[in-house]
């Protein structure tokens, strides 16, 4: 007897769990060659703004979290990632039309960037911190903070994965919850990546991954008011300067577009991009 195939719906992935877009959307995902590959929900305005109440909601939890306990998680992570290395391996040759090496490469680099900012989550105060001289029988230190929620559009075209992974993992190092828009034309990775996230340590709520129409949802999160920040990484080809105009009015930290062979680069500089310093006095002790 013939079996039938059992084909893979692609969610989006909010609070820890799978729901469908709440307007029933979806859209077609093809190969680069334009056959047929699975249909993708497509993210509406109430979508994102329930990805941005359950990122608020995971906040406090996730940002008192230990740095250390944090580092665990993200490298927990690449853990989960490496060990579904052949479905996202074939996830990307379909949907990208790479060969089966190429996208292999691509999924070991997701996983060593994991791996490298993993272990930041404890190291990063230390760099990006001071002990400030002042005068007087005081000490004044000043300490990175996160910002809160970060809305990110990831990179549109490269690797599927590891831009994703390059946007999401740097945000998350510091304490900061995501709301990340994936790659339109191709987000199956994406949303397998949300499967790991689901069976890993991360709390639900602390990712939250969209697919749709990034031209659709940006504005919406770059004017909500209780988006902290936003990542216009992948945003290069939309009118990203009055996306920074929507910003403004509810004094959105923006992150402009990058592109060319080093955007996105793994580096220090991303992760204190969404962090805030905090300062505070205290008296020596008297003896």
């Amino acid at each position: 007897m013939t079996r039938l195939a059992v084909p893979k719906t692609y969610k989006l992935y909010i609070g820890g769990k799978f729901p469908r877009s709440e307007s029933g959307r979806v859209y077609a995902v093809a190969t680069p060659g334009g056959d047929f590959l699975a249909n993708a929900a497509q993210a509406s305005r109430k979508d994102a703004r329930d990805a941005v109440v359950a990122a608020r909601s995971a906040f406090a939890g996730w940002s008192r979290a230990t740095p250390y306990n944090r580092g665990q998680v993200l490298y927990r992570i690449a853990e989960l990632l490496e060990g579904r290395r052949a479905q996202f391996v074939e996830e990307i040759v379909q949907s990208e039309g790479v060969s089966a090496s190429a996208a292999g490469r691509q999924v070991d680099e997701a996983v060593d960037r994991w791996v490298w900012y993993a272990g930041w989550a404890d190291k990063y105060a230390q760099v990006a911190g001071n002990a400030n001289p002042v005068s007087g029988p005081y000490f004044n230190i000043s300490v990175p903070e996160p910002t809160g929620v970060v809305a990110i559009i990831a990179p549109q075209s490269g690797g599927s994965l590891l831009g994703l992974v390059s946007a999401v993992a740097p945000a998350l190092v510091s304490g900061n919850t995501v709301v990340v828009v994936a790659d339109e034309t191709r987000p199956l990775s994406a949303i397998t990546l949300g499967e790991v996230l689901a069976t890993s340590d991360v709390p639900g709520g602390v990712v939250n991954i969209l697919t749709g129409s990034p031209a659709e949802m940006a504005p919406w999160l770059a004017s909500h008011a209780d988006v902290n920040a936003i990542d216009l990484l992948g945003a290069g080809d939309l009118d990203w300067v009055h996306l920074e105009i929507d910003a403004a009015e509810t004094l959105t930290r923006v992150l402009q577009p990058e592109s060319g062979a080093d955007a996105a680069a793994p580096s220090l500089a991303r992760i204190l991009a969404f962090t805030e310093t905090k300062t505070v006095w205290h008296t020596k002790g008297l003896l």
